[in-house]
């Protein structure tokens, strides 16, 4: 993205997340209608992480996902084309169609992959720093995770490993509230997901996740600390997912696991309405523009839907492309 305080790099930080929010909005309606297969998690109502965080990079620093995976890639600037198609298991989507919803790539925008294994991206994103640190790079990777994966064993050696080895890391958790159906409260001692950061002697910080100029600031001070090699930070984004974890979720339920007055509560804290209301209170843009923004948005995702739906089936033939290799000549067996 542009420089900070740019009145472009504002209005870019709403194009993207009414990108995000418009892609899942669609990958929603897609999923009722079995148009396409597999699991959707949508990542809307916390677009401002995604989008305020990945602002603070450069096209070439790292990050990873996890199985709420759009908004990642998109914030970071992946297409949406490719992304769409790959939801639908077209040829022309990121993995070929063979990945799906949950594993967007992009290796040329620095998106090294998302997982649906809680936790398992964290150690790739430390993997990528360290390679970084090694080349005498100022490259940074940002592994994204939620407050669930906040408990596996993955996310905290990745922490430690960091921290010991001064890698330049910016760990980004997204504290939706709730682990599937289960309360961060009920999961999570202590009170803030970032106090864990003491514990491997890095700086920790909880910031409002639905501010995206908050996100930014706390994101770029952390990333200003990893590049001039002082090692990883945790920045821990309260936020709020307004649908259920993954589409078709809530017939399985024989109970509501949250209340509607709570949902509620969070959608009057809507990220994208919130960035809107700034800038035009701060007279960065008219409402007209805003309006255009949003506008070319909802293009940009009808032209990924027609992309996605004429884009040809992946041929049988290229099942097991890309999947294995084998360095060893046969020969020498």
């Amino acid at each position: 993205m542009t420089k900070p305080g740019d009145r472009s790099l504002y209005l870019e930080m709403l194009r993207r997340m009414l990108l995000i929010r418009k892609f899942d909005e669609a990958a929603v309606e897609l999923a009722a209608r079995r148009e396409i297969v597999g699991a959707v998690h949508a990542y809307i109502g916390e677009e401002a992480v995604a989008v305020g965080a990945c602002a603070a990079l450069n096209d070439d620093d790292y990050i990873t996902g996890n199985h709420r995976s759009h908004g990642h890639p998109i914030a970071k600037g992946a297409s949406v084309d490719r992304a769409m198609a790959e939801l639908f298991g077209k040829r022309t989507g990121y993995c070929k169609g063979k990945g799906g919803s949950m594993h967007l790539a992009d290796f040329s925008v620095g998106i090294l992959g998302e997982a649906g294994i809680l936790g398992s991206a964290l150690p790739v994103a430390v993997g990528a720093a360290l390679a970084s640190k090694l080349r005498k790079e100022t490259k940074v990777s940002m592994p994204f995770f939620g407050d669930g994966a906040s408990n596996e064993g993955a996310c905290h050696e990745s922490m430690n490993l960091a921290a010991i080895w001064k890698l330049p890391v910016v760990f980004v958790c997204e504290n939706n509230q709730y682990a599937i159906v289960k309360n961060v409260r009920d999961l999570v001692a202590v009170q803030h997901i970032a106090d864990r950061a003491a514990a491997y002697d890095m700086p920790g910080v909880t910031v409002d996740g639905q501010d995206v100029l908050a996100v930014y600031e706390a994101v770029g001070a952390a990333v200003a600390r990893a590049r001039a090699g002082q090692g990883p930070s945790l920045v821990e984004c309260v936020t709020y997912r307004y649908f259920d974890h993954a589409e078709g979720m809530g017939r399985l339920l024989t109970e509501p696991y949250r209340d509607a007055d709570e949902v509620e509560k969070w959608r009057q804290r809507d990220p994208i309405a919130i960035h809107r209301a700034w800038l035009l209170d701060g007279g960065y843009a008219t409402a007209e523009e805003l309006d255009a923004i949003e506008k070319d948005a909802a293009a940009a995702i009808e032209a990924a839907l027609e992309f996605a739906r004429t884009s040809p089936e992946p041929d049988p033939s290229e099942l097991f492309d890309g999947l294995y290799t084998n360095p060893i000549a046969a020969d020498r067996y």
